[in-house]
Order: structure tokens, then sequence, then C-alpha cells
């Protein structure tokens, strides 16, 4: 190999190690999913970015039974199986940061009687902008939060973003919007249950999928680099 193209090698390992440093998240989402015991903490579900269609309860009354419904998402854990849809073992809860939102919500921006309101939503990139607001008091690893998105009445669905982040940086790993049905008796059971109904649809393909784009993402940016140094190379 002459000089010049051990520079040029040499420069582009370099350039790869720059880079997969500014994109450790995709390496940190590849081992959450390669690796089931990784830690993994559970932040709660936000309501502070929805809108809510059809209810007839009041603003103030619909934001008093928002901590009701992470409480029970917690405290039955049997029914909302965090731990067991992303295939832990167990899992740590640190909601601080979701109550303190969720506690800040507008009232006056809370209700609306239109579905068409709830029909453009939010976008991954509100979501990652949205996460940067949490004070997460220097929680370390994986998070997962629930962004709720709208909840309609009339369609008898919520439109939820399941969402890692990585705590340190609050960097978004990965999201998604699911649409989860709603049912039960009383606010709080009727909203809870479409959170049930996402966790059931990440634990049956949801999560497979998930860890098998991981893994093929982190291996084409392998065979990528592979096929550059072995040109630079030769």
């Amino acid at each position: 190999m002459t000089t010049l193209k051990k520079c040029l090698l040499a420069s582009f390992v370099l350039v790869f190690v720059c880079l997969s440093a500014g994109n450790s998240q995709a390496q940190t989402l590849k081992e959450f999913f390669s690796n089931e015991s990784t830690p993994l903490t559970y932040l709660g579900v936000d309501f502070s970015a929805t809108k809510i269609e059809g209810e007839t309860a009041t603003a103030a009354e619909m934001i008093n039974k928002f901590e009701p419904i992470n409480t029970v998402i917690t405290t039955e854990a049997k029914k909302y199986d965090v731990a067991g849809a992303f295939k832990r073992s167990s899992i740590s809860t640190f909601l601080d940061a979701v109550q303190t939102i969720n506690a800040g919500v507008n009232p006056t921006t809370l209700k609306t009687n239109n579905v068409s309101d709830l029909e453009k939503g939010l976008t991954p990139a509100d979501i990652d902008k949205h996460v940067r607001k949490y004070d997460l008091k220097g929680q370390k690893g994986i998070g997962l939060v629930f962004i709720m998105d709208g909840m309609s009445k009339t369609n008898k669905e919520a439109y939820v973003y399941a969402t890692l982040i990585d705590l340190s940086s609050k960097k978004v790993l990965l999201t998604e919007r699911f649409t989860g049905k709603a049912q039960g008796f009383g606010f709080r059971n009727y909203w809870a249950y479409t959170i049930y109904k996402v966790l059931n649809s990440i634990d049956h393909g949801k999560y497979k999928e998930w860890k098998n784009k991981s893994t093929a993402a982190a291996e084409t940016k392998v065979a990528a680099v592979k096929s550059e140094a072995s040109l630079m190379a030769n």
C-alpha cells in the first residue's frame, strides 16, 4: 500500500470513528434490542401535547385524571405489562418528568369538538423537540414514554407515540405512532385501556420488527465501512 493510500485509509477510519460517535444513539438502540438485560426506565404517559375530542368533562376535570391514569398503569403491572412488551424481566419507573409536564397542561387548548383537529397531529420532529423539555434529574440509560397525540371519544381511540429516548442526552432513539382502542368505565379506565392496546401491539409483532430493523441498520453500516476500507486499501 502506498503512503498516500495509507493516509487516505487512516483519514477514512478517523472520519468513521467521528461519525460513529455522533450516531451513538443507533448503537445504543441496537444494544437495547440485542441484549434484553439492557435496563429500561418507564417514564409514563405524557398528555401535555394532546387534544381531547368529544368528552363532556371539563378540561380541569380531565387534567385531574392524568395522574390516576399513570398510577393505574404502574400499579396494575400484570395488565399493563410494559416489561413483557419490551422483553425485560423487570423495569425501573421514573414518573417525575411526566407528572411535572402534565401538571402544566393548558386547559384552554386541551378540548376540541372536531375530530378533524386530531388529524394533523404531532410529527417525529415534534417529538424530538418535545422530549427535550423533560427534567430527567440525571437519569441514565434508555427511557420509554408514551406521548398522547390525540384522544377521540367519537372514534373511541387514542393516537399515541411510543418513544424510546437516551435519558442522558434526551435524544429520541425511536418513536412510532400507534392507534389504541378505548374501552372501560370512567375516564381513567377508558383512556388507560388505549395504552394496554398499544403495549399489546408492541408485544405481538412491533417489538420484533423494531429489533430486526435495528440489527439490519447496524449490519448495513458495518458492511459499507468494510467496502470503503477495502477500496482504499487496493
